[in-house]
Parts: C-alpha cells; structure tokens; sequence
C-alpha cells in the first residue's frame, strides 16, 4: 500500500473510541481484522472517491463494521471462527448448489424448514433462495425492484422466520445464499420516496438530469436490457421533476454509486443481512453500478473497487459472509469480478460461469465440441481464491453470450451460430427435440433468447408426454450429460429447482396475475411434491433424474481433484464429438470426458497416461476403463466420464 494510503488510515484515537465497551478478546479480534483488511478498504475508497475526506469515510466504514460485530449472535461469530480456519470452504468437493423461489418451493419460510430434509436427500450443501425481501406491489421484476432491503415479504414470513430457517440450514450444513440488489431500488423504496418529496440528499441517491441532455448523451452507447416492455434507459418522474436513470424498468431507480453516502448505507445492509445468519450475499447487477459517459456503462473498473469497499467492510464484522457476483457478461470479462490485478483475492469470492452454461447447449445442439474447446480455453486463469458458479440453467432465460472472435477461430460466424442457438431451442430448427420459449426477441441486433426447464430443453419432457421410450432415453442421457459438465467443472454446481425431478415448461404460466408477458415464469413452475414424493422409484423418469443427480453430487464430495482450486485445462487433441478436460491437484489427476454426439466415440487412453493416470477408472460409473489394441477407448453415445487413478483393491483385482 502506498505511503499515500497509509496517510489516510483512520487514526488510531479514532478506532480506539469505536472499541470502547469491547473486552479485551473482542477488542483483540477487531484490532486483527483491521491490521489485516483496513488497507483493502482505504485503496478501494481512494479508487471511488479520490475528491472526498477518505480517511473520514473510512472511518465512517469502520464504525459500522464494529457495530455490526457487536451485534452478531455467538453462534455467528464462530461460523465467523470455522470459515476463517478453513477459507476454502466454498471450494471444496461436496459443495453442491440449489436454487428457487421460497413460494414456489414450498409456500413459506417456514414451509421451507419443513423441507430441508428433501435438500440433505439431494446432496445440498449451498441453497441460494430467489428475492425474498420486500418488493414493490404489482410488477416487480421477480422480486428485484426491493422497496425494503430489512423487510421480508410479509406472504413467507417475517425476519425471525428468516433467522430460524438460516440456523436451520446452517445445522444440517447448507449455507443459505440471498439476493442484495446493488444497481436499483424499487421507485417506492424510503430513498425513493424521500427524493420525489424533495430531499436534496436523497435526490443525490440517484442519477437525476433535469433535461435530456445527459440521458441522450449517455443512450448513444447504451444497450436496452428489456427492448421489449422496457425500452430506452432513462424514465421522466413528474414527482421528482427529472429524468432518473431506469437500466430495467421504469419504476427500478438506478443508484448513484458515485456519492459515497449510498456505499456506507448498502455497508449496513449487507452486515443486517449477515447477521440475521445469510453466509453468501449474490450481488445482482453488479456489472451495471458504475456509469461512465460513452461505454456501456457495464464492467467500469469501479464496479470491482466498490465490491472491495464492501467485502472490507464484511471481512472486518463477518468474516463467514462471502459475495458472489452476478455478472453475466461476456467471457473475457468474467474472470475480472473474481479478482485480478491489483483487486485479487480482494472482490468476490464467486462469479457465475455464463460461458460454461452456453457451449454446453452449444454442445449438445450441435454434437460438435470445436467452439467450446476454443471459448474455455481462451478464458484467463482463475484466481487460487476465486470460485465459480457452474449451472445448466438458472432463474434467467438464456442468452447467446458466444464471442465472436471464438467462434471464428472454431469456423462459424458468430451471429449465425447465436441465431441457430435461438432457432434450435425454442423447437424451430428442422430436427429439434427442444421446446423452449422465445424471449425478447430483438430484431435490431438479433438478440433471441431462450427459456425452459432443463427437461423441455433436453427434449425430455416432451417425449415423456408422448410415451416415447427412445425419446425419453435421449432426453435423460442429454440431461445427464449436462449436470455432468457442469459437476465436473469444479466450482459449485448449482440446481435450479425442479430440473432434479425433470418437471417440464409449466403450461399454465401466463395464468398468473404479473406473469402475462414474462415467460421465464414457465421454467420457475413450483414444485410438484406428488411428484418428489417418487424420486426415489426408478422406475419414473422423475426418479430417474433425481437419483442421478444425487449420485453426481455423491461423487463429487468424494474427489479430491473437484476442490475448486484445482487448475482447468481443455485437451484440443481429442475428436470434434469429444470433450476432454484435465484437473490437476496434489492428490493426483482427473480426466473428464464427455460425448457430445448421439453416435459411438473414442478418446486416446494415452491422454490418462499423460497426467499421471496408470489406471484410469471411471469414478461416475465405477469401473475401469480399458483402450483396444489401438490405443482408444470407445464412449457410447452422451457419455460421461470422471477418469482418475483406480482405487488400490480395483487395481489388485
């Protein structure tokens, strides 16, 4: 840290008045935290806010970093205790994700308690729970336009009911995840209402033009994230007499990051949130914090200094809190909001792998593994520190996000193989099993996106409603083979909710009050329990999927090589129908294959032999595996593969 830096510190006086009150073993915990991630605060606050009192601010940070330790319940403190001794926690091997909406899953809060054993069935060690918190009435994103960051909807339960279920969680070993929305508050959140009512304070809470100048000025390199029923990125508000900015919706404000205040404010909610028991706060719309006039006002350099501020803040009260990023943006830069540079190790500890989820439907579209191998390879190192989230599908459609520098270098046109994408998975390419929906379709930029279950996508749950046993066979094997990608990447695979039971499109979901022109809400069906109540009969495609899923996740937690640290490497020398990826780790090597085609592959049992592997065994399907006289290894259609060295009694039989 420059000398500089070290001049705006906080002073010494000034953190002792703070402590006053601790004994001493606290006093001691909080003077370590501050030796250890005061620095990260200070050269984070410099980045934002070099015009303002930096050392003031910083204090400001402090003070409600110690007040948020001193308000953290003993049980909090030593999960604080447990993540710190084991830092890694997020990227060991029997991480395994799921995701829902609190209603859908199972009504309430409490509802859900009731539900945790269903979770433990599963393999669930993470369960990332969709916006719970108060929204605006009527239309409100899904939950993303939040009107009370400490509020719970009043229709799941209240904020003692979110306590009880986070300890409830956290007592069968699942880590509960929420959502913190950073870029937008609702239009009838206090901040809000109290600068449509004139308050200049909060007025400086959001970016307010009084004409069109600036928003014309700023729309010329903007893009529209919803063209369809939010088009433009600015809304005139007669109360508040200006243009707010509005990235999503016109009744979701954009917030002026730029004005410190607003970060000392989103400081105190992340440690309530952490303190009512929340380990991983997801960071929505992270990309879009920071504007900066002519760029897309996405991926500013800032954005990754305002999430050093906060983890800073977190690390000092919370240590056991962790952030994850969402930031689906384009695959050169992803990596960033992991860390790099001089923001390694210092920014989110986890970042969705957008990338992965789109040239596994690239894969299993095309049976071709040519761009894939290109666009994964082409990604920047992870940080040792810095984990992904790997999925098949989320809450979100769809979206294309293939670079077209890659996909040249794999021979396609980029625009073209998007558009075959969109085409194959809404069912309107010649030879599609899928049956997905178009959403927001742009006809300007071609933008198409998609939207399904896993099963519908997969062509599953169609050729279950038809009673086609070749079909169902199919789907189920493209299904498996998808989870198996994404299981075996490293990271933290995370299930969205009901693709474990294979549930199709939910056909009735423009019926719902709000839902009419949003059909996302087909993949976010809720949860048929009739039907979870046979996951365990294999002789139903329900039972099917679950139990393979679960056996993924089984798995997983016991290979070593699946630690999230674990450096990634494609092989580029493997057949066009073939993916090959290698994981190295101290405890010796992994192979993954997957067959990507319909039809019989091979794969060179050299490439075992090349990373230390003398017996190759299938960890997935427990056997060895064996080349012919030629040297392959033949993979039956959708095959999966985890290859490591054979157990001791395997090798001895």
């Amino acid at each position: 840290m420059s000398d500089a830096a070290h001049d705006v510190r906080p002073t010494t006086e000034s953190v002792n008045s703070l402590l006053a009150g601790l004994d001493d073993h606290d006093r001691e915990t909080i003077e370590l935290r501050l030796e250890r991630w005061s620095d990260d605060l200070v050269a984070a606050l410099m980045v934002l806010y070099p015009e303002h009192d930096v050392s003031a601010l910083a204090l400001r940070l402090v003070e409600s970093a110690v007040a948020g330790y001193r308000q953290r319940s003993p049980e909090l403190r030593r999960l604080d205790q447990r993540r710190l001794l084991r830092p890694d926690w997020l990227q060991q091997p029997d991480m395994f994700g799921y995701a829902c909406y609190t209603d859908r899953f199972a009504g309430d809060l409490n509802g859900l308690r009731g539900r945790v054993g269903y979770l433990r069935d599963l393999g669930v060690s993470y369960l990332h729970l969709m916006p719970l918190l108060q929204p605006r009435e009527g239309d409100n994103d899904g939950g993303y336009a939040v009107q009370d960051y400490r509020t719970v909807r009043p229709d799941l339960g209240d904020v003692e009911d979110l306590r009880r279920l986070a300890s409830d969680l956290r007592g069968q070993g699942i880590s509960l995840v929420l959502d913190l929305v950073l870029n937008h508050v609702a239009r009838e959140h206090e901040w809000a209402r109290r600068a449509r009512a004139g308050e200049s304070h909060y007025r400086d809470y959001f970016h307010v033009y009084p004409d069109r100048v600036m928003p014309d000025a700023y729309e010329r390199t903007l893009p529209e994230v919803f063209p369809d029923f939010a088009p433009g990125n600015f809304t005139w508000d007669e109360k508040l007499r200006g243009w707010a900015w509005t990235t999503f919706n016109e009744w979701q404000w954009d917030v002026n990051w730029a004005n410190p205040d607003v970060l000392v404010e989103y400081a105190d909610i992340v440690l309530y949130l952490a303190n009512l028991g929340v380990e991983v706060l997801r960071l929505d719309a992270i990309a879009f914090t920071w504007k900066r006039l002519g760029t897309s006002c996405q991926n500013q350099p800032e954005v990754h200094a305002v999430t050093q501020a906060l983890r800073a803040v977190a690390r000092i009260a919370c240590p056991a809190l962790a952030f994850k990023a969402e930031a689906i943006v384009g695959p050169r830069d992803l990596v960033q909001y992991l860390g790099q540079g001089e923001h390694a190790g210092r920014v989110s500890d986890l970042a969705y792998h957008n990338s992965l989820m789109v040239q596994v439907w690239s894969m299993v579209a095309t049976g071709s593994t040519g761009l894939t191998k290109q666009a994964l390879s082409a990604l920047p190192t992870t940080p040792p520190s810095g984990t992904w989230i790997c999925y098949v599908r989320c809450h979100d459609d769809i979206g294309w996000a293939i670079d077209d520098g890659d996909a040249a270098s794999a021979g396609l046109d980029g625009y073209a193989h998007r558009r075959f994408l969109s085409n194959w998975y809404s069912g309107d390419h010649p030879g599609s099993w899928a049956h997905g929906l178009v959403f927001q379709h742009n006809a300007a930029t071609g933008d198409k996106r998609i939207s399904g279950t896993a099963a519908s996508l997969t062509g599953l749950a169609d050729a279950e409603a038809r009673d086609d046993g070749d079909g169902i066979g199919q789907g189920l094997a493209r299904l498996f083979l998808a989870h198996a990608v994404v299981a075996g990447w490293g990271g933290v695979p995370v299930v969205w909710s009901g693709d474990e039971l294979g549930l199709p499109n939910d056909p009735d979901w423009a019926r719902e009050p709000g839902h009419e022109d949003d059909n996302r809400w087909a993949h976010r069906e809720r949860l048929d329990w009739a039907v979870a109540a046979r996951r365990g009969d294999l002789d139903t495609v329900s039972g099917k999927v679950f139990q393979g899923l679960r056996h993924l996740a089984g798995v997983r937690a016991g290979l070593p090589q699946l630690h999230a640290s674990a450096q990634t490497r494609v092989i580029l020398e493997t057949d066009d129908g073939v993916l090959a990826v290698v994981r190295t780790h101290p405890s010796g090597s992994m192979v993954c294959v997957y067959n990507v085609t319909t039809s019989w592959q091979t794969v060179e049992v050299r490439h075992f032999a090349d990373v230390g592997i003398a017996h190759p065994f299938d960890a997935l399907g427990g056997y060895p595996v064996f080349g012919g006289a030629d040297g392959l290894a033949s993979l039956s259609p959708y095959a999966a593969w985890w290859i490591v060295e054979a157990p001791v009694d395997v090798v001895h039989t």
